[in-house]
């Protein structure tokens, strides 16, 4: 029961705030652990579990409380007019003074329970409301006298021990509002002018049995639902442990694991959420296929070690030259790289290819066997479709984009090549042109 500027939250959102607040703190969780190795009877909630606790059951506990209130104060009202047809006139009203108290207080302490307040408040005012609900009970029968005196007083005890099997309430509460129902007991028989002091403490001694045996049920049940709620919190953390686990998981499997960047199963999925599941293109989409010249001598003639770095930095040269919040990059094959530039117009992705390719370049990593440059260089095959070309699959882009980088390699390498359709609308067939001629 913490006290919350914010009010009226649904219970799973209140519990879904406690959850989340134990995943984060990593002495929770060891405290966590720690409860659940004792033994179920010497679980004892304290600090900060305590709290959550509290804040997770406050809504259950608070409806309960309200609807016991509801309950009794319908029951006040039902007595009051039963004691008004059936008794004497000169007895019913004795009787209605303690009688019209009940039911203002019972909807007083619903009102306070409507939302949380600060526990030591809340208690306080459940205990002073609950000990004038009992006295004014007790106070009808007293007013009637005769045989209504023991029998308010028994109404007395059964409401008293409705409250101490359902509320849901730390035990110190429960203990005194049990201390409450028989002192308060003890003295209404004591005045009871038809029994003697031995009876008098008999009949309480007999209810007290009974009253403390209903405040060890409810321990046991307090208990067991702080054990229920220990074994939420870690089965909460494990889960969302095993979540993070999965994710990371998830991240690795879509992940080239040298280069840092998405593999190709990631890219075909990126390619599948672009084409919507009937195959329809984006409006305007560019594709680039990218690849490492004379790869093949470079991994012989320097290692592979010297291979695998030179992957790595030209990932990162692709990766600074393409809009990160918008644009896909993936190492597509051994040494190929495939780039999806969403939104971007012939002129825009034939810029950024010469941007990459011109980057690679100026990096100066060694190649010295290469029959194109002492230095890595990257050949680039271009395909765009347009706003108001014929839409066409993820597949037949990339085809044509290899198609452009293979006629890249043919006409010299290290240079930039965009497919382009005959005029006649056949596919298939390609129209090489160099990216320095093609920028020009």
């Amino acid at each position: 029961m913490v006290k919350r500027k914010n009010v009226g939250h649904s219970p799973s959102i209140a519990a879904d705030r406690v959850y989340l607040g134990v995943q984060n703190n990593p002495a929770v969780s060891a405290e966590v652990e720690r409860l659940l190795s004792r033994r179920t009877r010497d679980i004892r909630l304290g600090g900060e579990i305590n709290r959550l606790f509290r804040e997770r059951t406050w809504p259950q506990t608070a409806k309960i409380i309200r609807s016991w209130m509801i309950w009794v104060a319908i029951l006040g009202v039902l007595s009051l007019i039963f004691n008004m047809l059936m008794l004497p006139p000169s007895v019913s009203i004795l009787t209605l003074p303690p009688s019209a108290m009940l039911p203002p207080i019972a909807i007083a302490v619903a009102l306070v329970w409507r939302r949380p307040r600060a526990p030591w408040l809340q208690g306080s005012l459940l205990i002073a409301g609950v000990f004038a609900i009992l006295l004014s009970i007790a106070l009808v029968g007293a007013s009637a006298g005769g045989e209504f005196h023991e029998r308010y007083l028994n109404i007395m005890l059964f409401v008293a021990i409705t409250a101490i099997i359902i509320f849901g309430i730390p035990l110190a509460w429960t203990v005194t509002i049990s201390a409450m129902a028989l002192g308060l007991y003890l003295v209404f028989q004591l005045t009871n002018p038809s029994l003697g002091l031995g009876s008098a403490l008999a009949s309480t001694l007999f209810f007290a049995a009974g009253i403390f045996a209903t405040v060890a049920a409810r321990r046991t049940m307090t208990i067991l639902a702080q054990k229920t709620f220990l074994f939420e919190l870690r089965d909460r953390r494990r889960v969302s442990e095993l979540a993070e686990v999965n994710d990371q998981l998830q991240s690795l499997a879509r992940t080239d694991p040298l280069t840092g960047v998405a593999n190709r199963r990631r890219m075909e999925e990126t390619l599948h959420r672009l084409w919507d599941n009937r195959g329809r293109c984006p409006d305007r989409v560019a594709m680039l296929m990218c690849d490492i010249d004379e790869f093949k001598k470079l991994n012989d003639h320097l290692g592979h070690a010297e291979g695998d770095r030179c992957l790595i930095q030209v990932a990162h040269i692709i990766q600074t030259h393409i809009r990160r919040s918008r644009d896909h990059l993936a190492r597509y094959g051994g040494e190929e790289f495939l780039v999806i530039l969403p939104g971007m117009a012939e002129n825009e992705a034939l810029f950024v290819a010469e941007r990459i390719r011109e980057g690679v370049e100026a990096a100066a990593l060694p190649n010295p066997t290469s029959v194109v440059s002492r230095y890595v260089t990257l050949s680039i095959g271009v395909a765009v479709q347009g706003p108001a070309d014929d839409r066409v699959s993820s597949e037949h882009l990339q085809r044509s984009a290899d198609a452009a980088l293979y006629q890249a390699k043919q006409s010299g390498r290290n240079r930039v090549v965009i497919h382009r359709p005959e005029p006649s609308g056949m596919r298939g067939r390609q129209d090489g042109i160099a990216g320095q001629a093609a920028i020009s």
